[in-house]
């Protein structure tokens, strides 16, 4: 999945992404661990989504931190 369509998702739904992401990879290492897994480059794939996934978090994360951090400064407490 690239970036772009990643971002197109909303926060819950980029989270929820993630999550089914980790799951599949678990269940993946599992069966390379087994030898029953066919195509191996699938699991690289997994981990490269995921990544991707996270980034795009942290990404609004900082982004409304910043935010945040913005609204703070007019503010005089002196």
């Amino acid at each position: 999945m690239k970036a772009d369509a990643f971002r197109d998702l909303s926060t819950a739904e980029l989270t929820g992404r993630a999550n089914e992401l980790r799951e599949q990879m678990m269940k993946l290492r599992f069966q390379k661990s087994t030898g029953q897994i066919e195509n191996p480059q699938i699991l690289s794939g997994l981990r490269r989504d995921l990544a991707r996934a996270m980034t795009i978090l942290r990404e609004r994360e900082i982004k409304k931190a910043a935010a945040g951090a913005t609204t703070d400064v007019g503010r005089g407490d002196s």
